[in-house]
C-alpha cells in the first residue's frame, strides 16, 4: 500500500513538473535590461524543434536548415548578458500572433545605448536560455523604462493562472462529484462480489479440511 502511494506521489509531481515546465516556457516575462545591439545571424536549424519558429518549409526538411535569424543583445544591470531572438510566431504556439519582427528590430536599434549613458528597456519574452543547446528566448516587445529598479507587475500571468486555478479547482470538484455517483457505487459493488466470492472460498476450503478430518 505503501509503494503504491509513493508510485502515486511520484506520477503526480512528473505530471505537475511538466505542467509548470510548460508554463514557466510559454507565459510572458519581463526584464529590464540595456540594448547594446542588434544582428542578423545565419543559423543551423533543427526545422521541428519546439525552441525556434516554425520554418515555412518544415514539412518537407530533413536535417538541419539554415536560416536567417534577427538577434538582440543586452546586458542586465548586474552586468550579466541576455541574448534574445526576434521571429515571428505567426498563428502557431505559442499564440501571441506576433507579425512585426521586423519593426520590433527597428525599435530594439533605436534604443541601443552605451554603459555611459544608458536607455534601461523592459524586454517581454517566453522562452529560456539554454546556452549549451543554443536556446534563446523570443522578444516580444520592447519599451521604454525609467531605470534598471523599475517595477513591474505581470498582471496578464496574474489573472492567466488565477483563471486556470479556477478552471482546474472546478473540473477537481466535478469530477469527485461523478466519481463519488458513478465510480464509487461500482468499486462498492466489486468488493462486496470479492468479500462474496472470498467468503465461498473459504468455506469450500473449511468444508474439505472437515471431510479430510472425518476420513
Amino acid at each position: 500500500m505503501n509503494a503504491m502511494r509513493w508510485v502515486g506521489w511520484i506520477f503526480w509531481g512528473v505530471v505537475l513538473a511538466l505542467v509548470a515546465a510548460l508554463l514557466h516556457y510559454n507565459l510572458p516575462r519581463r526584464e529590464i535590461v540595456r540594448i547594446t545591439g542588434v544582428e542578423i545571424k545565419l543559423e543551423r536549424i533543427d526545422p521541428n524543434s519546439v525552441f525556434w519558429a516554425a520554418s515555412e518549409n518544415a514539412a518537407t526538411a530533413t536535417g538541419l536548415v539554415e536560416r536567417d535569424v534577427r538577434f538582440i543583445d543586452t546586458v542586465r544591470a548586474d552586468g550579466g548578458v541576455m541574448v534574445f531572438r526576434n521571429e515571428d510566431t505567426g498563428g502557431g504556439w505559442p499564440p501571441y500572433f506576433k507579425f512585426d519582427s521586423a519593426n520590433l528590430q527597428a525599435e530594439a536599434r533605436n534604443l541601443v545605448s552605451s554603459a555611459s549613458d544608458p536607455q534601461w528597456v523592459a524586454v517581454r519574452y517566453y522562452g529560456w536560455r539554454l546556452p549549451l543547446l543554443s536556446v534563446y528566448p523570443n522578444a516580444l516587445s520592447v519599451r521604454p523604462v525609467e531605470g534598471p529598479d523599475t517595477r513591474l507587475i505581470p498582471w496578464f500571468n496574474i489573472v492567466f493562472l488565477t483563471v486556470l486555478l479556477a478552471v482546474v479547482w472546478a473540473v477537481g470538484v466535478r469530477l469527485r462529484r461523478w466519481s463519488r455517483r458513478h465510480v464509487s457505487p461500482w468499486l462498492d459493488r466489486g468488493d462486496r462480489r470479492v468479500a462474496i466470492w472470498t467468503d465461498a472460498i473459504r468455506r469450500r476450503r473449511d468444508a474439505r479440511a472437515g471431510r479430510r478430518d472425518d476420513s
